[in-house]
């Protein structure tokens, strides 16, 4: 599933082809994806000047200045292919711009959405409305995961993955933060003291930074806009490096948790 880096990678591909371009077609190929696409989109977005692209967690959003966003997710295989030579089966949304620039949203397995919602009220949307802070953002704190993890039992792991407490982060880059702060993913969220949690910080910022550099991480069916894969998968120190050698010595190993799999190295991660 693409997961932050990948969504601020593909924003930051769109940008140079739509940014303050006025829309000259909207073509809907299919109704849905995981949910109806809004009826109306075609009609709201043809003639819209677009007039900034940006990302909330995992979703992208792009405005216009009839005081829309659009607001799409890329689900577990889509992507946006810009300039195709020609639509493939699985290019369920085109649009084009009238400097003849043209972006198909491709999604084979149709887990993705496309939502329409007024500029005014995108903080209350509802997918947004009970979010955490951005994780590259001045709020996400050891100050803020001191009191929101308070007393809690759960694993930093699945703590760190709840949307509540820091929006965007997904299982990849967490166990690779978890790595670089050398924090035990095991270990209870409430019981971790602030210079950890400090530490902690630092290390999501840096794999998140490393990570949008490289362009994401190819993982199934993920590519960025222009069609290059991302690297980032190539600096994995733990992730699916389960029986291999740690820089310390040891050995990475993997357990199931809340249905995903987390990578670790049990003798530096305490």
């Amino acid at each position: 599933m693409p997961e932050l880096p990948e969504v601020e990678t593909t924003v930051r591909g769109l940008r140079p082809v739509l940014q303050d371009q006025r829309i000259a077609r909207v073509q809907l190929r299919r109704p849905d994806l995981r949910r109806a696409m809004p009826q109306d989109l075609g009609q709201r977005l043809t003639g819209a000047r677009v007039t900034a692209l940006g990302r909330r967690a995992k979703y992208g959003l792009i405005d216009t200045d009839r005081g829309d966003t659009m607001i799409f997710h890329l689900g577990m295989s889509g992507r946006w292919r810009v300039d195709p030579a020609e639509l493939l089966p699985h290019d369920h949304l085109v649009i084009e711009t009238e400097a003849g620039r043209r972006l198909a949203l491709n999604d084979a397995r149709r887990f993705g959405s496309v939502d329409l919602v007024p500029m005014a009220e995108v903080e209350q949307w509802a997918p947004f409305r009970a979010l955490g802070p951005e994780p590259l953002g001045a709020q996400f704190t050891a100050d803020h995961l001191k009191a929101a993890l308070a007393g809690r039992t759960a694993s930093i792991k699945l703590l760190l993955l709840d949307q509540k407490i820091v929006a965007g982060l997904g299982n990849i880059y967490v166990c690779e933060a978890l790595y670089e702060s050398r924090i035990s993913p095991r270990r209870a969220g409430g019981s971790l003291t602030r210079p950890r949690l400090a530490r902690l910080v630092e290390a999501v910022h840096l794999v998140l930074d490393a990570a949008i550099e490289a362009g994401g991480s190819t993982l199934r069916d993920y590519a960025r806009p222009d069609g290059e894969l991302g690297y980032f998968s190539k600096q994995f120190k733990v992730y699916g490096r389960e029986g291999q050698p740690c820089e310390c010595g040891g050995t990475v190993a993997r357990y199931a948790e809340g249905g995903r799999s987390t990578f670790w190295c049990p003798k530096c991660q305490r």
